[in-house]
């Protein structure tokens, strides 16, 4: 009897031994599974990706801040082209040479002087009327910005046909050369002033209904365009000082 009972007590303590194991392997497995979603993280999303942290938030911080410093460099390369070019002007008119023969400039170069300093000032009411959300009064101002900057453009066309007409062109006259040169240089510049006033003028049309962040986009895409467009409408009158009073 006292082997029998010695027996029957160790197959209960194997038994329980067996199901405390079994208990324990469960147990683990399941912990050994948080774990391990834990530490794998995308297998919590069920696709395998990663979370897009802070992705949607880099446009709204980087872009603005790129536009500014491209719009920077540009109008930094813009002067340094202008002012080779006025510094060979200004060394060239000083040297009293005499194939110098400085000429009256035609009327069309004072009308496009008129013109680029409307189209500066619509400007300036568009950007302003953008920044308190009047959409549809910033779209009048840069369409009749856009409209100043080809007549800007027309007017310097017709202003060297009626140089033409006077028989003035640039060989033999270094006068009439530089004038070709700074006022077509200009021209060109304004020519992409003009296709950035109408990518962000598409931009102020097309779009009724904008978020808050890409407004905000908008009015900084306006302000380094007005940047680039104020300064073509300074660099002109630096221009018509030089070939209508520095002779």
């Amino acid at each position: 009897m006292e082997i029998g009972t010695i027996e029957t007590e160790e197959l209960k303590e194997d038994e329980k031994r067996k199901k405390k194991g079994s208990s324990l392997r469960t147990s683990g497995g399941s912990s050994n599974g948080n774990g391990g979603g834990g530490d794998d993280g995308p297998d919590d999303n069920g696709g395998g990706q990663p979370e897009p942290r802070g992705r949607d938030a880099m446009p709204e911080e980087t872009n603005p801040e790129k536009s500014r410093i491209l719009t920077w460099f540009l109008l930094i390369v813009v002067l340094m082209t202008f002012g080779g070019l006025i510094g060979a002007y200004v060394v060239i008119a000083t040297n009293g040479a005499l194939e110098w023969r400085p000429f009256e400039l035609p009327v069309q170069v004072w009308v496009s002087t008129v013109i680029i300093l409307l189209s500066s000032i619509t400007y300036h009411f568009g950007h302003k009327a953008l920044d308190r959300d009047d959409t549809e009064s910033a779209k009048r101002s840069f369409l009749l910005t856009t409209v100043l900057g080809a007549a800007f453009i027309s007017s310097q066309i017709l202003a060297w046909m009626a140089l033409v007409e006077r028989g003035l062109y640039m060989r033999g006259n270094p006068y009439a050369g530089f004038f070709y040169v700074l006022t077509a240089v200009h021209a060109v510049h304004v020519l992409g002033g003009i296709v950035a006033l109408g990518y962000i003028l598409l931009k102020t049309w097309k779009h009724k209904r904008v978020t808050d962040e890409q407004q905000k986009k908008n009015k900084v895409e306006a302000g380094v365009i007005g940047w680039y467009w104020h300064t073509m409408d300074g660099l002109w009158l630096v221009l018509l000082f030089l070939l209508g009073f520095w002779k």
